[in-house]
């Protein structure tokens, strides 16, 4: 039981570590997202746009599961902010180009279409995905 406890010691400060600095990445950008979008969710939530609340869940799960894969394949800390950034960074590319495809998305959602918010959930799933597919290293066979 002793070697447990010593390997909870040694490993919980750098758990800490490892996933705060996720965390504070994935805060940083959900507020580049919501500062990048025309619309402002969170008073669209709580005027009881069910729309704008969807749109903000896909963008929030969008960004975290290529963080996830950066933090399950990192090899150093360094090496988690710099892919964290890089895939934070292309998912918020992501946004953009749907916000381009669909021209008045940001009227749709303030108007609370949920059709917009699908096509947007969609995209910043689909791209998670394989961001989160593409910072998988087969090297360190973490997965």
């Amino acid at each position: 039981m002793s070697s447990v406890l010593q390997s909870f010691q040694a490993g919980f400060p750098v758990f800490l570590i490892w996933t705060g600095t996720a965390g504070a990445l994935f805060i940083l950008a959900a507020t580049i997202y919501v500062l990048l979008t025309p619309w402002k969710e969170l008073a669209l939530v709580r005027g009881g746009n069910a729309t704008a609340g969807l749109a903000l869940a896909g963008a929030f799960i969008g960004l975290a599961i290529p963080l996830a894969s950066c933090l399950a394949s990192s090899v150093s800390l360094l090496d988690l902010i710099l892919w964290g950034v890089v895939a934070l960074i292309l998912q918020l590319l992501a946004y953009r180009l749907t916000d381009l495809l669909l021209r008045d998305l940001p009227k749709r959602i303030q108007d609370d279409e949920a059709g917009a918010a699908i096509v947007l959930i969609s995209t910043k799933l689909a791209s998670a995905m394989l961001l989160a597919a593409g910072l998988w290293d087969p090297a360190l066979q973490r997965f």
